[in-house]
């Protein structure tokens, strides 16, 4: 049966703010997909995990990491032969800095690969160990080398994706501020153009800051953006075709449904009864 509202797993984290689990933990059925409230990094040694991000499959292979951000519908799917950790963290607990590395990275990187001589592995059992003991000062220690990890695993990221000669620079900070607006604007602006305008550079400066650091064009973010509520909106509600075009912005609800086949290659209908299935599946470790 269609889940009312996406399920968001909220208040799970101890005081700390932090918790870390050993994929020893993991059960073998299938997980419900759901959302967090909370940062997930996934941080394997060795093994072959499949995930399901925000409707697109993700695998790890061997030493890598996966990251989800708070809001993000996710499960895991399979596992073989796996190593490592899964650690939640507060929000509040991840710098600006960091956080920005994040945002850009969210839905084209979020997984990568870190070398197998990389601190994390060594900072995260400390992490593990101190979170089990009572210790003078272990909330302020524990949430001292969760920053020490965070920048070990956001240091790995960017290498991976060879990004950091743009990270302090004008243009790393715009194609964020562009991120950012997209996120909180998509219902009402929907042209490059539009976002240009907000950011006071030009149409063709702002596409061609985007795709050198992400990848991809300004209009990929944008329609993606759109698709991927859309998506949520179908799974997830029981809102019709033309109120979720409506909810998103299109008063024109023929043309939303133009624009969906096109880009998923289905019917906004057809994608719905295609996934109407998957909440069914069962729940598996707490967090995750």
């Amino acid at each position: 049966m269609k889940q009312p509202h996406i399920e968001i797993h909220t208040d799970e984290l101890t005081a700390t703010g932090i918790d870390i689990s050993p994929f020893s933990d993991m059960k073998d059925n299938i997980q419900r997909p759901h959302r967090d409230d909370h940062y997930m990094f996934v941080v394997q040694s060795k093994g072959n995990f499949l995930w399901e991000l925000d409707f697109k499959q993700v695998t790890m292979l061997g030493p890598s990491v996966l990251y989800v951000a708070p809001g993000q519908v996710h499960r895991y799917l399979q596992f073989s032969d796996c190593t490592g950790w899964f650690i939640f963290i507060d929000p509040l607990l991840v710098t600006e800095k960091y956080t920005r590395v994040l945002n850009n990275y969210l839905n084209a990187g979020q997984v990568f690969q870190i070398k197998t001589d990389n601190p994390a592995f060594s900072i995260i059992p400390v992490i593990e160990t101190l979170l089990e003991r009572k210790e003078f000062f272990q909330d302020q220690i524990a949430r001292s080398l969760t920053d020490s990890l965070l920048g070990f695993l956001t240091g790995a990221l960017i290498q991976d994706h060879a990004a950091e000669k743009l990270m302090s620079g004008q243009k790393y900070q715009t194609v964020y501020q562009f991120k950012q607006l997209v996120q909180t604007r998509y219902k009402e602006l929907k042209q490059v153009k539009e976002y240009a305008s907000q950011l006071n550079i030009s149409p063709l400066y702002l596409n061609e800051i985007v795709k050198q650091i992400t990848g991809f064009p300004v209009s990929y973010w944008i329609q993606q953006t759109i698709l991927l509520e859309a998506k949520r909106l179908l799974y997830y509600t029981q809102l019709d075709v033309k109120q979720i075009a409506f909810e998103l912005g299109y008063e024109d609800h023929t043309y939303f449904s133009r624009f969906f086949k096109k880009n998923v290659h289905m019917t906004a209908s057809e994608f719905r009864v295609k996934n109407h299935d998957l909440s069914n599946s069962n729940p598996a470790i707490d967090h995750s």
